[in-house]
């Protein structure tokens, strides 16, 4: 079977300095793919890379034949302006982009979606507030609701579960798995390692660079978390740029 993602000596940084460096490895279609490490590690930079927000300094990232506007990605909500005067149910619209366009008028069908993906996951009643009167729980809820709306092949989460409660946690937790049931290909960077274990089958383990990356059991081990942590606490962030790479302005 083919890679959905493939990763070539891939290099990923801002302003010529790495971020994660020379990885290689591959996410087969349908896999449900956890990335841990320790603060520092470049999973958020990783995640940017497969999105194409950044381009690799070095090697190359393969999307299997999709393109970067059919994967949908959640981004950690401190990268959400949530300050911006949008109503909820507008901005769970803006997932329905790549189908209507970004000016593209919303018609019966497409309000009804929208209810829809605000009652799957537990905000019917909220189309009418603004993103800036939710809790962090219900921000995360319109997030996933958003995703939902974009039907993807491949799901790219960024901390989807970081700083909400049970409740909600176990709620988006489901949905992953709904979505790995429908065969979609899911990578989420985590921290929560009982989590992981509970839910993730496979795991990357990354510290700038891969430490280990398989099954989840064989990857959260004592000694592999403990060389993910050195590694971090080593890397020097003052060394030398990639000499062979142009720095690339939208990554900063």
């Amino acid at each position: 079977m083919a890679a959905q993602l493939s990763f070539h000596n891939v290099t990923l940084g801002y302003d010529r300095h790495p971020a994660v460096h020379h990885l290689d490895g591959e996410v087969a279609p349908g896999a449900l793919l956890a990335v841990v490490g320790p603060n520092g590690a470049g999973k958020s930079t990783l995640f940017r890379g497969i999105v194409g927000i950044l381009k690799p300094l070095t090697g190359s990232i393969n999307l299997g034949g999709l393109d970067v506007r059919d994967i949908a990605y959640l981004p950690q909500i401190a990268d959400i302006d949530r300050s911006f005067p949008i109503s909820v149910f507008d901005f769970v619209g803006t997932g329905l982009w790549r189908h209507t366009g970004m000016f593209g008028g919303l018609g019966r069908r497409e309000r009804d979606v929208i209810i829809h993906a605000l009652a799957t996951v537990g905000l019917s009643g909220f189309e009418n507030r603004t993103i800036g009167t939710l809790s962090g729980g219900q921000m995360q809820r319109i997030l996933f609701a958003r995703v939902l709306l974009q039907d993807a092949r491949v799901i790219v989460l960024d901390e989807p579960f970081n700083a909400i409660d049970a409740k909600t946690s176990a709620d988006l937790v489901g949905l992953v798995r709904h979505w790995h049931d429908e065969r979609r290909t899911v990578l989420a960077a985590l921290h929560d390692m009982d989590l992981v274990q509970a839910h993730f089958p496979e795991t990357l383990l990354l510290a700038r660079g891969a430490v280990a990356w398989g099954a989840t059991p064989q990857v959260l081990t004592a000694d592999n978390l403990g060389k993910a942590r050195r590694m971090c606490e080593a890397f020097d962030d003052t060394a030398a740029p990639c000499a062979d790479a142009a720095p690339h302005p939208e990554a900063a």
